[in-house]
């Protein structure tokens, strides 16, 4: 390896996608907006214990947001979140009564009762 040769790493995503949560993505592309160019998780503050998550689409690409590649569309990691998801797994979950994102997160230190707020 030269001088001016650097070699780089490829890092792990910060969050790994299941392939039920990839197959749910793929589905709200095919049904977004126009102006849609994927879906994007970020960690707002709210709820009991801080931190909420929430998935919306995305109109257009943030310079620091992780960008991770599925088969059905591209899905997005809210740069300022990323240090709160690093390891997390994303999976999406259908019963007779409920459908959603669930979120295997090792950052997270605790969580409210009904589930739908974190603290790290």
């Amino acid at each position: 390896m030269s001088e001016t040769e650097t070699k780089t790493r490829e890092r792990p995503a910060a969050i790994i996608l299941t392939p039920d949560a990839e197959a749910r993505i793929a589905k709200l592309m095919a049904q977004a907006p126009a102006d849609a160019i994927g879906v994007k998780l970020s960690t707002p503050r709210r709820g009991c214990s801080g931190l909420a998550y929430s998935v919306d689409y995305v109109t257009e690409e943030a310079k620091f947001d992780e960008k991770i590649e599925t088969p059905g569309g591209v899905f997005y990691v809210d740069s300022a979140s990323v240090m709160y998801l690093i390891g997390s797994t994303m999976d999406w979950q259908e019963d007779d009564f409920t459908a959603g994102f669930v979120f295997n997160n090792p950052n997270a230190t605790g969580e409210c009762g009904c589930g739908e707020s974190f603290t790290v």
